[in-house]
């Protein structure tokens, strides 16, 4: 007797909980009927989109990637503020186009398509790249990959918005994150089979994959069913910058969360620090790399399914229980480096602190990506993100340059510490944030 098919509207019951698939707040009536195979087309965008994002990782993959090629160590400082700052600096000049168009998906689409092309051309480089030009040519490849992140980024909230109801959308980016984070750890074990032999080929490998998750990010966002919205408000770059410093003026709300956003920055820069410290102990051997790699998914298959129901509960707590952990973390890691005995000088015990980061990480962006979501409506919720993005992208670039400069004098432990007391501070304003669910 053939087993009985599973429906998607029945797997997005038990994903949500949601009995009879009529959990509907704040998305049209038209789109609820289209909820359930919508979410399960969203999960599998944003599992290609994260299992990508975590094998062209800017913190672990790509600086192994300049390393083999043997690019001049200033250009691995880049890595990072070029991947976070190049997404996030052009929203706000593209949000007023987004706007005008009734359906935001084909953006969403075109994204992950230059994501993929950017991904092979670093794949590319792996095999063929050295020196100098190699490390330009990877740098310039991640500036397109950026780019491209940006406007992805800005589409798939809307379309979120548009498309999954309020009290679903944490649980969505929950179980994606949950899912990828499986498929990443698969990775890391692969990596870690190769140990110390050559790992031009391995990186193309991997490089490859993350090709392979933006076209299958693409190819889903394609298959959404997404109401055609309002285009009124739609404008050129310079009148949504206008429009979008004066919303800073207007909604206090909207101001309050930005200064949390960038207090909670803390996480992000802290992550590279406490890789760099353990790579110093293991050299740049695929070993070391698959390891972290590991730890990543790992951190992502526990932490997202509880941050992403917690924050549809509450996304302000959220935001500030991980800042309270990553105060924590970073203590942690510097406390590291003063401790005596040989365990302190092996890869492991930064290892799990990476990884103890990595699931605090997690929570902080799920709780500010869907306290912004939430907090927004329809008719502002593009321009809102496309805002956020780009003060948080310039706050990345100007931080992560002062940083830079305070580690190379201070060190990276006596950085960790100052990351520790910024992430205080998020504590403190996110508990101030009032509740948007």
């Amino acid at each position: 007797m053939a087993a009985p098919e599973i429906s998607q509207t029945q797997v997005y019951e038990w994903l949500t909980g949601d009995e009879n698939s009529r959990m509907c707040d704040d998305i049209p009536e038209s789109a609820c009927e289209d909820q359930p195979q919508n979410f399960m087309r969203h999960l599998w965008a944003s599992l290609g989109n994260k299992l990508a994002d975590e094998l062209s990782s800017a913190r672990l993959v790509l600086p192994w990637l300049m390393g083999i090629i043997g690019a001049p160590v200033w250009m691995v400082g880049l890595l990072v503020p070029i991947r976070e700052s190049g997404a996030l600096l052009p929203q706000i000049f593209v949000a007023g186009f987004i706007r005008m168009k009734p359906q935001r998906k084909g953006v969403w689409v075109a994204g992950g398509l230059l994501q993929a092309l950017a991904a092979l051309a670093l794949a590319l480089l792996a095999l063929m790249g050295s020196g100098a030009l190699g490390g330009a040519l990877v740098l310039a490849a991640l500036v397109c990959l950026s780019l491209a992140r940006g406007l992805s980024s800005i589409a798939t909230k809307d379309v979120m918005g548009k498309t999954i109801a309020k009290k679903r959308r944490g649980t969505l980016m929950g179980w994606s994150g949950s899912v990828a984070g499986g498929a990443t750890l698969l990775a890391g074990a692969v990596l870690m089979l190769f140990n110390d032999r050559p790992g031009e080929l391995a990186l193309a490998i991997l490089l490859s994959v993350a090709a392979a998750g933006w076209a299958l990010n693409a190819w889903c966002a394609s298959r959404i069913s997404e109401t055609p919205g309002a285009v009124e408000g739609g404008e050129n770059a310079w009148d949504s910058i206008k429009l979008g410093f004066s919303l800073l003026k207007e909604d206090r709300t909207f101001l309050h969360f930005n200064v949390s956003r960038a207090l909670l920055l803390s996480s992000a820069l802290a992550l590279p620090y406490i890789a760099l410290l353990g790579q110093q102990q293991s050299g740049s051997e695929l070993g070391g790399l698959g390891l972290l790699v590991i730890i990543s998914g790992v951190a992502a298959m526990v932490a997202s399914p509880v941050w992403g129901k917690r924050a549809d509960a509450s996304s302000r707590q959220v935001m500030r229980d991980a800042a309270i952990g990553t105060a924590v973390c970073c203590l942690l890691g510097a406390l590291l480096v003063w401790l005596p005995g040989s365990w302190t000088q092996q890869i492991w015990p930064y290892a799990l602190v990476y990884g103890l980061l990595v699931i605090i990480h997690h929570g902080v962006r799920l709780g500010r990506k869907t306290y912004l979501v939430d907090m927004a409506t329809q008719d502002n919720r593009a321009l809102y993100v496309a805002l956020s993005n780009t003060l948080t992208g310039i706050l990345m670039l100007v931080v992560g340059g002062v940083l830079g400069a305070l580690a190379q004098w201070l060190g990276s432990s006596a950085l960790l510490i100052v990351l520790a007391v910024t992430a205080l501070g998020a504590m403190l304003s996110a508990q101030q944030l009032p509740e948007v669910e």
